[in-house]
């Protein structure tokens, strides 16, 4: 007589613990990678870098993360997964000292590309392991874990910024160091890494926009907006007046921000149309923006500057989670893994935009070109998503999936462990991209 699936697979419980190293190791080479970004546009400030080139650098590493996902998986096909995760991981560590040992921005441009392109397949490596080991039941809170541990990382990566001077070298240390000891849980797991993985879905952005016009330019935005505010916003702080810790402190408020309402977020555009609450938080951003941005030169206290940008992070960060969600809502299971891969494309190509835009309006009119830049790029969600609701309605309430936590830096994989069958694959790949599905009714979402 056979037994179950739902009886032999193992618990969450157990799953949580055979993926602790992996986990860890994320959260550690993550905790690096936000302290590098926050880094660089201090840094670049100190040796007198203009915002512009301050932007282009901030759009190398997301161009770099789009070339990255694109390729990176041709290496885990031919070395596997831990030895994919060794090599990269050693590339990127590396990468951060290379930005102290040349001074230039032609040099910074290149090696933050590099960094990208390493960790689009550091977390191609991580989330296809995950979606391995993770089942149908489980798999919304594994990955719901896996977002968690990503913003958490991503708030304390903020904060050693400001234990350190950032005109020093020991804060590129850190990064290196943070990056090389994510090496050190997964190399001494006992866990096994995936046998195999199949290749990428074709990516059609045209099919893709004809099944959720909102979903392919609000994913866009998004990425034009974080990116935007991310490589921009220190170099705005410090402009102003602001020490390396206050800049530390307002870059972790904002991914903090990002991090409180992603859940409640989610859970309410299960309920209602997610267009509704994506445009609403665009709204609300596009206000926020010339607020925040205004307060740093007027020498507004750090607690309120903080606050404001805690509501920015809160109304931005978590949209292309619900995008996604909203984007899978149209789409068949099938399409799910392209589904995955075009999102990414896009969010990558709005964050190489956004930080070369918004650093050439910054370079032009100051601290008002990049409130503008951001600002106009939320209206623009807000304007499109009014308009669509116009002209489509919501998918049917009995279609929609359920939203889980999306990760920091969402990168989207079409890499997965063959199980066989369509839904399973669908269901791996989509599940490392956004929202993810915990054994609801309807459509099961990433």
């Amino acid at each position: 007589m056979s037994v179950s699936t739902a009886t032999t697979a193992p618990g969450f419980a157990t799953t949580v613990s055979t993926l602790a190293a992996l986990l860890l190791g994320y959260a550690s080479m993550q905790m690096g990678n936000t302290l590098q970004g926050t880094l660089l546009g201090v840094r670049g400030n100190i040796e007198g870098f203009d915002a512009a080139i301050i932007g282009f650098v901030g759009a190398a590493f997301w161009g770099g993360v789009v070339v990255g996902s694109l390729r990176a998986g041709s290496l885990i096909r031919r070395v596997g997964h831990t030895r994919t995760f060794a090599a990269l991981a050693a590339i990127a560590s590396t990468a951060a000292l290379l930005h102290l040992l040349v001074m230039h921005p032609i040099a910074w441009i290149a090696t933050r590309a590099l960094t990208g392109f390493c960790f689009a397949g550091l977390f191609m490596t991580v989330e296809s392991w995950l979606n391995a080991e993770a089942t149908a039941v489980n798999r919304g809170r594994v990955l719901g874990l896996y977002g968690m541990a990503g913003l958490v990382a991503g708030i304390g990566g903020q904060l050693l910024l400001t234990l350190v001077d950032a005109g020093g070298f020991t804060a590129f240390c850190i990064v290196a160091v943070l990056i090389s000891l994510a090496l050190v849980p997964i190399a001494v797991s006992g866990a096994s890494a995936p046998g195999q993985a199949v290749g990428e879905a074709r990516i059609d952005l045209l099919r893709l926009y004809r099944g959720s016009p909102f979903g392919v330019v609000a994913a866009a935005l998004c990425g034009f907006t974080t990116a935007s505010f991310f490589a921009l916003a220190p170099l705005l702080l410090a402009n102003g007046g602001m020490a390396g810790s206050g800049i530390a402190f307002v870059m972790a408020s904002a991914t903090l921000g990002g991090f409180l309402m992603s859940w409640p977020m989610g859970r309410l555009s299960d309920r209602i149309d997610r267009r509704i609450v994506a445009v609403s938080m665009a709204g609300v951003a596009a206000v926020v923006v010339p607020l925040l941005v205004n307060l740093v030169p007027e020498g507004s206290g750090l607690p309120l500057i903080c606050v404001c940008a805690a509501i920015f992070g809160a109304s931005v960060m978590p949209t292309y989670g619900i995008v996604a969600a909203h984007v899978n809502d149209t789409v068949s299971p099938g399409d799910y893994v392209s589904a995955a891969g075009g999102l990414l494309v896009l969010q990558g190509l709005g964050a190489t935009l956004g930080p070369i835009i918004a650093g050439a309006a910054m370079s032009a009119a100051g601290a008002q070109g990049l409130a503008f830049a951001m600002a106009a790029a939320q209206a623009l969600v807000l304007a499109w998503g009014l308009w669509r609701m116009r002209q489509r309605p919501a998918p049917p309430q009995e279609e929609k999936g359920s939203f889980a936590l999306a990760p920091a830096v969402p990168v989207g994989t079409a890499l997965h462990p063959e199980t066989g069958g369509e839904e399973a694959g669908g269901q791996h790949a989509m599940a490392a991209a956004g929202p993810s599905a915990d054994g609801g009714p309807g459509r099961r979402l990433p």
